[in-house]
């Protein structure tokens, strides 16, 4: 009787907390949409909290842990893995991730998570248009919808 309580007491105790693992937001493109962007957003977001570890122009112990392929100095390179970008620092109706930063230096305020949980999907959205879309000059006309069209 004691275990079984025991155990009830630590199963609610873990259901009850948040913030554990990271978890993606579920967050949302609004049907209006956003004015967040790139350049009025998103890169000044990442310079702030993010690229001083995670940029291409680091290297070795210079990225402080920074998984390789996770830099965030351009919009490609955040889009190329948003959904690490989203568990680890976005928030939305599902969860507040504050994993990162973790080097007790400045990190958002909810408010800029919240932003950056409506940023991603926003911009993921667009690329339905072609003209929106962020090309990696590797990979040549196969972006192009009319390139397999002779």
């Amino acid at each position: 009787m004691r275990f079984t309580l025991f155990a009830a007491a630590i199963a609610g105790l873990c259901a009850c907390s948040s913030g554990d693992v990271p978890t993606p937001t579920g967050a949302t493109c609004p049907p209006e949409g956003t004015t967040l962007t790139y350049d009025n957003f998103a890169k000044p977001f990442m310079e702030a909290y993010c690229t001083r570890c995670h940029a291409s122009t680091l290297h070795g112990a210079d990225r402080h842990g920074a998984p390789f392929a996770h830099d965030f100095d351009t919009e490609v390179g955040i889009l190329n893995v948003h959904e690490h970008v989203d568990e680890q620092s976005a928030a939305g109706p599902d969860a507040i991730n504050r994993f990162m930063p973790h080097d007790g230096m400045a990190a958002p305020t909810d408010e800029e998570r919240f932003e950056l949980g409506i940023w991603i999907p926003c911009r993921l959205g667009t690329f339905g248009r072609p003209d929106a879309r962020p090309v990696d000059a590797a990979t040549p006309d196969a972006a192009t919808p009319d390139a397999a069209v002779q």
